[in-house]
Formats: C-alpha cells, sequence, structure tokens
C-alpha cells in the first residue's frame, strides 16, 4: 500500500469516527421520557428539526395502562385527542450556550403549556435535560436516547 492510500484510509476513519461522535451529541433524535417524580418511563419523543427550530412530537405512549391514552384535559382542537403523535415543542431556538429555548412545551397529561428550555447533558450526551418553567418555578426532566439498532 502506497503511502498516500495510508494517508487516505486513515483520514476516512478519523471522518468517520467525528461524524458519530458529532451525530451522537445531537440533541435530535428518538427519546425516552422519564417522570422525575416517580421514575416511570412514559413515551418515546421524536425531537426534529423544521425550518431551522427545533420541533418534538410524541411518537409512542409506552406507561402501561395508558399506551392509547386521549388529551381528557385539554381544551379546543386537542380535546380527546390521540396523545401519540401530539406535538409537544414548538420553534425552539438555539441560543449561543447551546441551549434551545421557547414558549410552548406543552405536557398532555396535565394539558399545560410551559416556557421550556431543552440541552444535552454535559456529562452523557445521551441524557437530555427538559426544563419547563411557569413563572419563577422550574422542573427538569431526563430524557434518555433510544438507542436504534
Amino acid at each position: 500500500m502506497k503511502k498516500s492510500e495510508k494517508i487516505n484510509k486513515y483520514l476516512l476513519i478519523v471522518f468517520l469516527l467525528l461524524s458519530q461522535i458529532t451525530w451522537s451529541q445531537s440533541v435530535f433524535g428518538k427519546w425516552k421520557t422519564i417522570d422525575d417524580r416517580n421514575g416511570i418511563t412514559k413515551a418515546i419523543v421524536e425531537v426534529y428539526e423544521e425550518n431551522g427550530l427545533l420541533q418534538a412530537k410524541v411518537l409512542k405512549v409506552v406507561e402501561k395502562g395508558k399506551e392509547n391514552a386521549l388529551c381528557v384535559k385539554c381544551k379546543g382542537d386537542l380535546k380527546d385527542k390521540p396523545v401519540n403523535g401530539m406535538k409537544i415543542m414548538d420553534d425552539f431556538k438555539m441560543n449561543n450556550k447551546g441551549e434551545y429555548k421557547g414558549n410552548r412545551l406543552f405536557d398532555p397529561e396535565q394539558a399545560m403549556t410551559f416556557r421550556g428550555k431543552v440541552w444535552l447533558d454535559p456529562e452523557d450526551p445521551n441524557k437530555l435535560k427538559v426544563r419547563g418553567y411557569l413563572a419563577f418555578l422550574y422542573r427538569t426532566q431526563t430524557w434518555h436516547r433510544v438507542q436504534e439498532e
């Protein structure tokens, strides 16, 4: 093998490794939501980008007995609609700290909308911190990345 072929091979390997690291450090993807009060896994949520902004929707409710939950406490267009497929984050913008902030973080179980902030756990990029604000009070959940197989 020629020297230039070896260099190209090593560059390709480095590129692939860096691509994997970059991808795994994104807030985008599928996440298991964990209730911060009781530790119950609630749903699988997809966090995605649309028009340069962060969005999120419930892909599947996984909590036992609530798999086909409806938004019974909701009002208006969301009243009695399935939670599966429901959009729960709209138009979050990234700030210079790598956090996404927005004004619509929706909790279908409580039928409440919060201001929100989302960021990767600096110690574990497979954990997503999701914080909802109501006035000066807040709650933070840690969601876990769904490993694609």
